[in-house]
């Protein structure tokens, strides 16, 4: 059981570290904390925070329905964080360091720490609509590409958390990790669970010197406990195994216990629906309305675009100062508009009321240079397919022939 585990931990990690230093990816966009972080400001706001989209909520959403299914298994099988931690520690056992067993009260009192350092990365992130604590973010130091978005503090962070995983079993995502207590409430109540026969059972004590969450196994009928991360290391340590001493899966009115292949297989099934979903379903990750906008017109009409310089969320804030310009290119028929910020051309979707405005209005507000009562200040943003000087047209009649 540790073997298939530790192999869908190693494909995790692989493909977290090929997708941002190999492909260049972006996957602050698949964290699911990240959809924690922004779901204050899409609510109210209807834009994401820079660096994320909507994809975040996907994979959230998936997270916590496996949670519910398999409590925090992500945390024991996806999270990077979380298997690079477990690899030190047991490589460190393999080199004669003896890991430190925390005292039952302590453990269960340092565990209350993930929920202050939640709630002071939401208070401070919510009330800044920016990511705060990126800088210091241990798991933005495995995901960036180190550039001068992130600073030594995560570094600092890391290390701590790379020196005390020598000798404790994964204390980050015991005492720290904010995303557990996101996921606490709900892995509370998950389905499935190690079930305990007691007449099967002698009494050894292993199953519990071998949860890395310091759950009691060798004292209770079934483990309910939150914290329990479905890694199975109880079943499998279990000498009475084979006699179902100890097994997983959902209550005995479900039926038969299940192998650990149906576990792998959901969350692995979860995770991939959920960005699939994203690219099927790609909703705005930026919204804005007209300012002092009164009564909607009679009809409406969408301009479909795509645009070049909506890098990120302060882009599109840029961008819609210039749609909503109060200059000779201003667009009195604007209603509002949609983007999906990001490199290159990304959709945008603007709409607005044809009888007062039309789409060479809407591009040429957009492209054309802003007077802002001092100095023109010229568009950042160029519009696939629109030359509104003729360039391209004039380049191409001017090439010699032949």
């Amino acid at each position: 059981m540790k073997r298939k585990r530790r192999l869908v931990q190693f494909a995790f990690v692989a493909l977290t570290l090929i997708g941002v230093f190999v492909v260049k990816g972006n996957a602050e966009l698949y964290c699911p904390f990240g959809g924690v972080e922004a779901i204050y400001n899409y609510i109210h706001e209807g834009n994401m925070l820079c660096s994320l989209g909507v994809s975040n909520f996907y994979v959230l959403g998936a997270v916590l329905l496996t949670a519910l299914l398999l409590r925090r298994a992500f945390c024991g099988y996806a999270c990077p964080i979380g298997a690079i931690s477990e690899w030190l520690q047991a490589g460190a056992k393999r080199i004669g360091v003896r890991p430190v067993r925390v005292p039952y009260k302590l453990d269960r009192a340092l565990a209350l720490l993930k929920y202050v350092v939640l709630a002071l990365i939401l208070y401070f992130t919510w009330s800044a609509a920016e990511l705060e604590f990126r800088r210091a973010d241990p798991c933005y130091a495995l995901i960036s590409r180190h550039g001068e978005d992130i600073t030594y503090w995560a570094y600092v962070v890391s290390g701590a958390i790379v020196l005390l995983s020598l000798f404790i079993v994964m204390p980050f995502c015991r005492w720290l990790c904010p995303m557990a207590a996101v996921m606490h409430p709900l892995s509370r109540f998950g389905l499935t669970r190690v079930r305990r026969n007691g007449d099967a059972c002698i009494n050894c004590g292993l199953c519990a010197k071998v949860c890395p969450t310091g759950i009691k196994v060798d004292e209770v009928k079934e483990v309910t406990a939150a914290r329990c991360l479905s890694c199975l290391n109880c079943v499998e340590v279990c000498p009475r195994e084979k006699e179902g001493a100890l097994t997983w899966g959902p209550p005995k009115a479900f039926g038969r216990p299940w192998p650990q292949a149906a576990l792998i297989g959901i969350l692995l099934l979860s995770l991939a629906a959920a960005v699939g979903a994203a690219y099927a379903f790609p909703l705005p990750s930026y919204r804005a309305v007209a300012a002092g906008r009164g009564d909607a017109p009679a009809k409406t009409e969408t301009l479909y675009l795509k645009v070049n310089g909506l890098a990120c969320r302060g882009n599109a804030s840029l961008f819609t100062y210039f749609v909503e310009r109060d200059d000779e290119y201003a667009i009195p028929g604007y209603v509002s508009l949609e983007a999906w910020p990001g490199p290159g051309y990304v959709p945008v979707r603007i709409t607005y009321d044809p009888s007062q405005t039309n789409t060479q209005a809407i591009q040429e507000a957009i492209t054309e240079p802003y007077f802002d009562g001092e100095s023109w200040r010229p568009s950042p943003f160029s519009i696939e397919g629109y030359d509104p000087l003729g360039l391209e047209e004039n380049s191409s009649s001017d090439a010699p022939e032949g």
